[in-house]
């Protein structure tokens, strides 16, 4: 069965180089079955302690430190997410990216304005792949999790994994 941390490959643009599309080819060979959408399911987890939005669309997480919301996202994450980017958000050893990186230079900021501003930027970053996914060369990487995710729970799963103990490994 097809998981969404296998990529699908996508029409390649028109106007890209022969020798880039048998490249190309020659890489899709050698990937997993494409995923599908149709294969991506809501996690099954009580979303009923998450405080309802006041901005739907805002660009900052909304739900950052809140131990619920944590608790809600990391559930929500082992059941969507940690196939592809490891179970409790611990990228070690996973096909994807570490999810706990997103952000985390914001920290360095001196500044307070800027500092919010870099959050800010992060979550909307977060946010918008979790929606849209990931394509690169045609290749899509992630798949989009709009309308299957909530932006309630979306924001629930960044709060998760930004909270998210980084360990280190042998």
């Amino acid at each position: 069965m097809p998981t969404p941390c296998r990529p699908t490959i996508l029409p390649l643009p028109p106007r890209l180089s022969a020798c880039a599309i048998v490249l190309l080819s020659a890489y899709a060979l050698l990937l997993p079955a494409p995923s599908q959408a149709a294969d991506l399911a809501a996690p099954d987890v009580d979303t009923a302690g998450l405080a309802a939005l006041s901005d739907p669309d805002t660009e900052r997480n909304p739900y950052r430190g809140d131990a619920r919301a944590i608790a809600i996202g990391r559930e929500a994450f082992n059941q969507t997410c940690a196939v592809c980017h490891g179970a409790d958000a611990d990228a070690h050893r996973s096909p994807a990216p570490d999810l706990r990186r997103i952000g985390q230079s914001c920290r360095r900021v001196a500044e307070p304005a800027l500092r919010l501003r870099c959050q800010t930027d992060a979550d909307y970053y977060f946010r918008s792949t979790v929606e849209k996914g990931k394509i690169k060369l045609g290749i899509e990487h992630m798949p989009p999790w709009k309308g299957i995710l909530s932006t309630e729970l979306i924001w629930a799963i960044r709060s998760f994994v930004e909270s998210a103990p980084r360990t280190s490994h042998p």
